[in-house]
């Protein structure tokens, strides 16, 4: 098989999954009929399993090519032919989408793998697996396609099997509604992209054939003025904020956790939510010459990262927590492709992917273990109860909150020091606002995690943790691979200053090249020297450690004290315990109105009087005209003569 046609068998191996389990789901449905759980597990995690394999052969392919010509390209079809406009079909896997590729094919796979003891009581597993293998078809196809054309088909493709997968459980009625919630927020963002895609093609079509494929617009980027770049810039970048939930689109995030865990960890960690990221790091030379445009990537990137995480400092239900700590995340990872550090925000989706997939998955663990309670505060012990869990979930908990020398380490204190030592042209003070932001929200990172880590595994067992024991095969065995990629993965960025030659950034290096933009408008300014970068890393390993001692000292020696500072300051602690009324300021001001104007104005009024009025008409219309005629409509031939011979006579009468 030749590496071009691995690309193709990666894309399609999840879709014959998703394919033969919802087949094989709709006709159990239609002949009452139950499908055994270990064919529709196994169909499901073969499919990316097998992908992941031919990944490894693409990402050893292109460790093979000339260095700067490391490109797979198969070219299937073409989709659109009108007019100046040409679209094929094509998937293209460089530097940047192998790295991608390792990441949602394995740790796709690993969860593909867990979801067959999470799920192995639920009657819909059939189904579920069948919408699991759909989501990984869709982003595989997002990371593979040349063009943002088919960038799109894979990123609304992901948007629909989330709404499918968070709404699983649909019989609640409040899960319907958070898959429908997160499906219409992220049509919001997605209406921007769609946008700047067709500000692309306007632009370019004006010099020659419009086009969507990334190469030839990066070719091709002196045909745009200054302000259709900054335009084209800020309205990807809109498309950016919905899927990888930034303020203010972030809000449907956080619901996500509606459905399986398995979901939450494939969602949060390694595919949906990091979309966005991906998409602006593609588009990087773009960026390149839009310094607004980059700047608001960058402000917006350092005001998630820190309001998402002062929101988790007070949340109590084990998933919620990893999910305001995911979008606090996903804003360092803006942050970083904010300054135009594109590959050091590509290594935080890298790192981010294991230790938050360990965590989503251990909690997964500890809730199947503690029968579905997700309550921190109904906990406790649970590090003796569940010691593979409970060690898997303290090495990713380390990882996050920035310990050296696990990944996250590594990964986001060279996203702070780019911020530190960067530079923009349109806001000269967004880089050092950003790593300010991002300091404060890492002290936070490590306080809020370790106040879940001591509350839920140590501490003497609560409520069901009395009866809780370590989980199957099937769900630690991932959790110790993901462990050791937490553990491990950030010796692949370490830097120079450290003795490293930080090998991530340079496999990358070719894809973000001069050549492709220059960073004339943002880069890295170099603010001072290997000095200052050492200072700033030993600052983020104490910042690190503050964190968990502020947690150990509230949370294990003076348990007593949270609930003392909650009681002087009741107003302070409910607003951030519900997370500042966001969501509710955004239903005052857009849902209700919207809904209400719907009822009254549109459906009332527009629809029932006018739509409906103007069809009605039509009717009446008829039935008048067809009563007054029906008086001609005699039967008699004499009345029909005598109307013919009048109507010749008159006739005759007006020619001649």
């Amino acid at each position: 098989m030749t590496v071009e046609t691995s690309l193709l068998w990666i894309v399609l191996l999840p879709l014959l999954g998703a394919a033969v389990n919802g087949i094989t789901a709709a006709a159990a449905a239609r002949w009452g009929k139950k499908v055994p759980h270990g064919f529709s597990g196994a169909v499901a995690v073969a499919g990316p399993t097998l992908a992941f394999l031919l990944a490894v052969g693409v990402f050893r392919a292109l460790q093979g090519m000339e260095e700067g010509h490391a490109l797979v390209v198969n070219e299937l079809f073409r989709w659109i032919d009108a007019g100046r406009f040409r679209a094929d079909v094509t998937l293209l896997a460089d530097p940047l989408s192998a790295v991608m590729l390792l990441v949602v094919t394995g740790i796709g796979g690993l969860i593909h793998y867990y979801s067959i003891g999470y799920m192995s009581h639920d009657e819909g597993h059939t189904r579920y697996f069948a919408y699991l293998n759909l989501f990984l078809f869709f982003m595989l196809m997002l990371i593979l396609g040349d063009s943002l054309l088919t960038l799109f088909v894979g990123w609304e493709g992901v948007g629909l099997c989330s709404y499918l997968l968070i709404g699983f459980w649909f019989e609640d009625t409040e899960k319907a509604q958070a898959g429908m919630k997160a499906f219409v927020v992220n049509r919001i963002g997605d209406f921007g992209l769609l946008l700047g895609m067709l500000l692309i093609i306007t632009t370019l079509s004006a010099g020659g054939e419009g086009t969507l494929v990334v190469r030839e617009i990066a070719h091709r980027l002196g045909e745009f003025p200054p302000g259709v770049l900054e335009a084209v810039g800020l309205l990807l970048f809109a498309g950016a904020v919905g899927k990888s939930a930034q303020i203010p689109l972030y809000i449907w995030l956080p619901d996500a956790m509606a459905g399986p865990t398995p979901v939450s960890a494939l969602i949060h960690a390694a595919t949906m939510v990091t979309a966005g990221v991906y998409m602006i790091a593609r588009m990087g030379f773009l960026y390149d010459h839009a310094p607004l445009a980059s700047g608001v990537v960058l402000v917006v990137g350092a005001a998630t990262a820190l309001f998402a995480a002062i929101i988790g400092i007070a949340q109590n239900d084990i998933k919620k927590v990893l999910a305001y700590s995911t979008v606090s995340q996903l804003g360092y990872m803006m942050i970083g492709v904010g300054v135009g550090a594109y590959a050091a925000g590509i290594f935080h989706v890298f790192t981010h992917a294991f230790f938050k997939a360990c965590l989503f998955l251990g909690a997964g663990s500890v809730i199947h273990a503690m029968h579905h309670e997700q309550d921190i505060r109904k906990m406790g012990g649970l590090l003796k109860k569940m010691p593979l869990t409970g060690w898997t979930f303290l090495v990713a908990t380390l990882a996050i909150a920035g310990f050296p020398p696990l990944s996250g380490f590594f990964s986001k204190d060279e996203i702070l020091w780019k911020a530190f030592s960067g530079e923009n042209a349109a806001l000269p003070w967004a880089p050092r606002f950003a790593w300010l932001l991002g300091t404060i929200a890492a002290l936070l990172t490590a306080f809020y995690m370790f106040r879940l880590f001591f509350t839920a595994f140590l501490g003497k067992p609560r409520g069901k943790a009395v009866e809780a024991h370590e989980s199957s095969p099937f769900f630690t065995v991932p959790l110790v691979i993901l462990a050791l990629g937490a553990a491990l993965t950030g010796f692949l960025g370490v830097p120079s200053v450290v003795g490293g030659s930080n090998r991530f950034e340079h496999w990358l290096a070719p894809v973000f090249e001069t050549s492709h933009g220059g960073g004339e408008a943002i880069g890295a300014a170099h603010a001072g020297g290997h000095g200052v970068e050492i200072g700033l890393m030993a600052g983020a390993v104490v910042i690190a450690l503050l964190g968990t001692l502020l947690a150990y000292f509230l949370y294990v020696k003076r348990k007593e004290v949270p609930g003392r500072i909650a009681e002087r300051h009741p107003a302070l602690y409910t607003l951030v315990r519900d997370k500042f009324y966001v969501y509710e300021a955004v239903f005052a001001a857009v849902i209700y109105p919207v809904v209400s104007l719907s009822r009254r104005l549109l459906w009332r009024i527009v629809d029932v009087r006018i739509v409906d009025g103007i069809v009605n008409l039509a009717g009446h219309l008829s039935r008048g005209v067809s009563y007054t005629l029906r008086f001609v409509q005699t039967g008699q031939v004499q009345t029909y003569a005598f109307i013919l011979f009048t109507a010749l006579g008159i006739f005759l009468w007006k020619v001649l």
